[in-house]
Order: C-alpha cells, then sequence, then structure tokens
C-alpha cells in the first residue's frame, strides 16, 4: 500500500511541476483514442465544432458584441 501512495505522490508533483507536458499529453492521448475509435475527420470536426464553441463562450465570458461576428459569417456574402 505504501508503494501506490509514493506514486500517487509522485505523479501529482510531477503534473504540478509540468502543467504543459501533462496536459499537451492528456490531449494527444484523446485525440489518438479519438482517431481510433471515430475516424481521423470526425475527430477534426469535433475539434473545429469544440474551438468554435470556445470561441463564441469566450466571447460571451469577455461581455463582447456577438451581432459583430454573427454578421460577418452569415451576411459577409451579401455585402
Amino acid at each position: 500500500m505504501r508503494g501506490a501512495m509514493m506514486w500517487k505522490e509522485y505523479l501529482i508533483n510531477f503534473v504540478n511541476q509540468n502543467r504543459g507536458k501533462s496536459l499537451g499529453c492528456a490531449i494527444g492521448l484523446l485525440f489518438a483514442l479519438f482517431v481510433l475509435l471515430i475516424g481521423f475527420f470526425k475527430t477534426i470536426f469535433i475539434l473545429i465544432c469544440s474551438y468554435i464553441g470556445y470561441y463564441i463562450g469566450r466571447k460571451i465570458d469577455n461581455n463582447e458584441d456577438l451581432s459583430e461576428f454573427f454578421g460577418n459569417l452569415l451576411f459577409s456574402k451579401w455585402k
């Protein structure tokens, strides 16, 4: 039982000291898992949709005007 506690402490310490590497590793692992389970292009589509959701959410959090964003996106062909 003591060995498991040491590994847990080591892992927590490693993640805290290397947040970027740990996050990158986790994202890479998830990406690989999604590619294997649902395919490359479906995974890319999910990533694009997630980024669009993040972008819109960031605009809302910063109290920015979304009408300009949607206006450019939807009506740019008719200007």
